[in-house]
């Protein structure tokens, strides 16, 4: 923001100021004096010997270096003295609230002049709402909380309780029933996964993988299976207390010794001399939420079978934080179960049907990170396109050069066929019963997955090698492409690797072949 004295010059003018002493620039018809920042520039004063620089228009030097928002950060947006006579600034960045006007930034469902089947005017009301909330109250203490790794703030979690933002987040049921969504941007009664899918993309858009983890993701796929398979005084204790943000919970599947492979679990648990507890004993790694969750929705080996049970923190459970590759935000835990003691009516569903209950729950699971993946691609897709269109090389922008340009269509073509293929299955979800989800989308969300996280990895590799060595560099231009090709493996990973869920998805087809089907 331009200081109160600001003034009004001509081009000739500022043009006098170009001493080392006495140095102004021009940025978008905006006016900065730059005599005593020079020294403190980042850069070194020696940029601004520059003939084209000192007392002249900056603008496309200023954007080959840096991103619009540092123009808008108080320590230099108070360098500004004035405005040229008669122009108006022309450039601007991403809109708090608004929608981008980038090609292919947004869905086609949210696209001046594009049409969608799949969304009506409760989904537009509610992307609205949770785009504005998104901007103002997640995206600031993303930034913050991916970089020192600290859980997401409470007074976001509570903010999103108060909104109801994390019952929308485990998608149509009862539990919306009497609820208040985002205001009254939509019903409980004609909540569907369509608005699901809206508030994962929305907050998707932060940009900061670890947190967006961190933000309650644990009980995205912790808690269905208690709303699903567990007993009502279990729901009545447990989902309010989720949904307000006054506790949390995560999903414990994964071990050293099997991940994929939910058959090798060897977490144990064994029955008390009176029937009445669970002695469980094992240990799970890679429990996203793990650090600090207050329950834990177990999979367990028992005499009958695998076993879900819900664990509450206690005397025997003790969780150590595992440093990956993404912010410790996400509280990715190491858990270790040392006979701890659990009530039998904490079981999940029947005894010994644990693999049915952990398989029911993988597809929404999965449907979620398609989701968000779909997401994150196309925030590269605005990104590369942005900068391709301000920045020159051999004298010419990048977008004149084929191979970019290339590299940009397949980019688009990848994020597009994601978005088209997840909104085809979520239509299956909105018409099915949970139990025929189950049945029948366990092998097409499989291949989803695999599909969407294949496409964002090879969207990440082109993005680095559009942006270059700004797309391995986490501040600046590229940190929001270095920041996607460092996590971007993550979706590959969790909840099942790729090549097991395409296996899945082939397996499924299989059985389905009709017995006398031939060339």
């Amino acid at each position: 923001m331009a200081s109160k004295d600001s003034k009004i010059f001509t081009r000739e003018e500022v043009a006098k100021h170009n001493k080392p002493d006495d140095l102004w620039i021009i940025v978008d018809s905006k006016v900065y004096n730059l005599s005593r920042f020079k020294d403190l520039h980042p850069g070194g004063a020696s940029v601004f010997a520059e003939e084209d620089i000192a007392g002249q228009d900056a603008t496309e030097a200023f954007y080959g270096l840096h991103r619009h928002e540092v123009l808008l950060r108080p320590q230099y947006a108070r360098l500004q003295i004035g405005f040229i006579e008669g122009e108006g600034s022309v450039i601007y960045s991403r809109e708090l609230g608004k929608l981008s006007d980038v090609p292919y930034a947004e869905p086609t469902w949210l696209s001046a002049g594009y049409y969608s089947p799949y969304f009506k005017g409760s989904h537009r009301r509610l992307q609205a709402e949770m785009r504005k909330f998104v901007d103002e109250v997640i995206g600031p203490d993303a930034l913050l909380r991916e970089e020192d790794g600290k859980r997401p703030s409470a007074h976001v979690i509570k903010a999103m309780a108060e909104l109801n933002i994390h019952a929308m987040r485990m998608g149509p049921g009862k539990h919306l029933k009497g609820l208040t969504l985002m205001g009254g941007a939509v019903s409980p009664e004609e909540f569907d996964y369509f608005h699901e899918l809206v508030c994962i993309q929305e907050i998707s858009r932060c940009g900061q993988r670890g947190y967006g983890d961190g933000l309650q993701s644990g009980a995205v796929i912790g808690l269905p299976p208690i709303m699903n398979f567990g007993s009502p005084e279990l729901k009545a204790k447990i989902i309010p207390e989720i949904l307000s943000g006054e506790k949390f919970i995560c999903l414990a599947i994964s071990e050293a010794f099997a991940g994929s492979d939910v058959a090798g679990l060897q977490t144990r648990a064994t029955k008390s001399e009176d029937g009445k507890h669970w002695i469980i004993n094992g240990t799970k790694k890679w429990i996203t939420n793990g650090t600090f969750a207050d329950y834990f929705t177990v999979a367990c080996r028992t005499d009958t079978g695998f076993t879900v049970i819900l664990v509450e923190r206690s005397e025997g459970v003790e969780t150590k934080p595992i440093k990956t590759s993404y912010s410790s935000s996400a509280g990715t835990a190491y858990i270790t179960f040392d006979n701890v003691k659990v009530p039998v009516e904490n079981t999940l569903g029947p005894e010994g049907g644990g693999i049915f209950v952990i398989l029911s729950n993988f597809n929404h699971e999965r449907w979620v990170m398609c989701t968000s993946s779909a997401r994150g691609q196309r925030l590269i897709v605005e990104e590369c396109l942005k900068w391709v269109n301000q920045r020159k090389a051999f004298g010419k922008p990048l977008s004149s050069q084929a191979v970019i340009r290339s590299k940009i269509a397949a980019m688009i073509s990848r994020t597009e066929s994601v978005q088209n293929w997840l909104e085809n299955l979520t239509l299956q979800m909105c018409n099915m019963t949970y139990k025929e989800q189950a049945q029948k989308l366990a092998g097409p969300i499989g291949l989803l997955k695999m599909y969407a996280t294949r496409c964002a990895q090879e969207t990440a590799a082109d993005a680095v090698q559009i942006f270059g060595g700004r797309g391995i560099t986490k501040t600046g231009m590229g940190q929001y492409i270095e920041h996607y090709y460092r996590t971007v493996p993550f979706d590959a990973v969790l909840g099942g690797a790729e090549d097991v869920l395409g296996d899945l998805g082939v397996r499924q087809a299989v059985r389905q072949m009709p017995k006398n089907a031939r060339l």
